[in-house]
């Protein structure tokens, strides 16, 4: 009961706030004080309307909300949301345009499990259904599901996209945005062994942590400083008697949420300040700005307990996916049996969640995929946030996902590098094509990380190659912080060209602070 006990009263805590707030602005705008000109009573007012909307938006599931989409024909077509897979601890769900022809490019989107919902993706799913056939896994808050429902851990995690990948088929791309990323790079080295047909076409791991020691972060720092009896005795809590997962032991979404507005504390108490203020002034709306963004932000779930610590010991403190050491139902997953999906990571130089380092780690791990078939992007000035739902998503990294998946849309058909600016244009290769000759041998003495080449390649050998400088500052849209590189901005699938050499000293792992 110690545990159940915690949970309530966390509940019982951010009840009362929102009882709170809407009794404050209850009596602001009562009008009986209207005959009095009091700017207290309008300020009253403003603050009961934010903090009343904020502790409701905890315990809610945000709708998806997904806008009609304009097809070939000028017309705006309806988006459906299908079911596709059902299960206790998640669904595998499709938007379905009606009335237009399911399009080639067939993309699965792994959205994580992480405290927030996958709605967190909707401004990514808005801007990938006009152009794909989307899928994307739907996580359930863990309160909600039955203790006979059974344990999910990372192994769990696994196989359920295992599951949902073979289901798709051979002919899916399969983008995974922030935690799930070394999952799924696990679960299509399991299909390589255990059923290469299933594999998916290309694979996009977007801010992921696949080797957490390439670069220390708040986030890895926080893994080694605690131990996982402490982790148990004070994150862990078992669900309340009003949900119907009573008695499951979770890690709680409210928990989480302190965690994600603590790394970045000033930072969100001005937003409120200047919230206040602008309802205060009349300026607000109800899909402003701030409103729009903190809707999602504040709304959270609840993890299984086992995924949670399993994930803290096995993908954090253990690095078991970055030493190529992760394994499901006691068999050792090789990542290196990974010799047909094309692999593309994206970073961002701002991201204090992910730095710049971790994800392109999966790159030197696929020692069985030629070096033609691995690309990578670093984006300039992008958090963590900002990489998959912000402005640099949809200026720059989305062109650059979809080229990549269409560049790798035939099967075998290889990933190719852009070349430096200074060599010539290779003849662009057709599926049905040969490989076009190799580029001048100019290009290849062409400088891999040129400060005057944007579009250079990264070398993709080595976690070493990603940036070490770092600089933190915050970053509103997803609780990031800052840290630049002056590393190349993209190495992108275009045409075929000699890849940058692969170094040939292993990684370099800083040691967790």
């Amino acid at each position: 009961m110690k545990y159940m006990a915690s949970y309530d009263l966390m509940e019982t805590m951010r009840n009362t706030n929102q009882w709170l707030g809407a009794t404050a602005l209850a009596m602001a705008s009562s009008p009986a004080f209207a005959a009095i000109p009091n700017p207290a009573l309008n300020w009253m007012a403003a603050w009961g309307e934010v903090t009343e909307r904020s502790f409701s938006r905890m315990v809610v599931k945000p709708d998806w909300n997904i806008p009609p989409t304009v097809g070939d024909d000028g017309a705006d077509h309806s988006v459906d949301i299908k079911k596709v897979i059902e299960g206790p601890f998640g669904d595998l769900i499709r938007f379905v345009v009606q009335g237009r022809e399911i399009p080639k490019r067939k993309i699965l989107l792994v959205a994580p499990m992480s405290g927030h919902y996958a709605t967190l993706l909707r401004s990514t799913v808005i801007s990938l259904i006009p152009d794909a056939d989307l899928y994307i896994t739907d996580w359930h808050n863990a309160r909600d599901i039955p203790v006979s429902a059974g344990k999910f851990d990372v192994e769990d995690y696994t196989l359920h996209l295992v599951e949902y990948m073979r289901h798709l088929g051979p002919d899916v791309h399969v983008i995974a945005v922030c935690q799930p990323a070394p999952l799924t790079l696990a679960a299509t080295a399991y299909l390589a062994e255990e059923d290469p047909k299933a594999q998916p076409r290309s694979l996009t791991l977007i801010g992921g942590p696949i080797d957490p020691e390439a670069k220390a972060t708040e986030v890895t720092d926080f893994g080694h400083r605690v131990n996982m009896g402490q982790l148990k005795e004070m994150m862990i809590q078992q669900v309340g008697f009003q949900h119907q997962g009573v008695g499951r032991k979770v890690y709680p979404g409210l928990l989480q949420l302190n965690s994600f507005i603590s790394m970045n504390m000033e930072t969100h108490a001005k937003a409120f300040r200047d919230q206040i203020m602008r309802v205060a002034q009349g300026e607000a709306t109800d899909h402003d700005k701030h409103n729009k963004f903190y809707d999602e932000y504040l709304a959270v779930m609840d993890m299984p307990a086992e995924f949670y610590l399993s994930t803290v010991e096995r993908i954090f403190k253990n690095n078991e996916v970055g030493k190529n050491q992760f394994s499901v139902g006691g068999k050792p997953i090789d990542i290196g049996k990974i010799t047909t999906v094309a692999v593309k990571t994206v970073e961002g130089t701002k991201d204090d969640i992910s730095a710049p380092g971790q994800c392109i780690a999966a790159l030197a791990l696929c020692t069985g995929l030629p070096e033609d078939k691995k690309a990578s992007h670093l984006e300039e000035g992008a958090g963590h946030y900002g990489i998959f739902a912000g402005k640099s998503w949809r200026d720059n990294i989305r062109p650059l996902v979809l080229k990549f998946i269409d560049a790798n849309q035939a099967p075998q058909t290889k990933a190719v590098v852009e070349k430096p600016a200074s060599a010539k244009a290779a003849p662009a290769a057709s599926a049905s094509a040969k490989a076009a000759p190799a580029a001048s041998a100019s290009a290849k003495a062409a400088p891999a990380a040129s400060a005057s080449a944007k579009d250079a390649p990264v070398a993709p050998a080595s976690a070493k190659d990603a940036p070490s400088k770092s600089a933190a500052s915050p970053a509103p849209a997803s609780v990031p912080g800052a840290a630049k590189a002056t590393s190349p901005k993209t190495a992108e699938a275009k045409g075929p060209s000699t890849p940058a050499p692969e170094a040939k000293t292993p990684p370099t792992k800083s040691t967790p602070v």
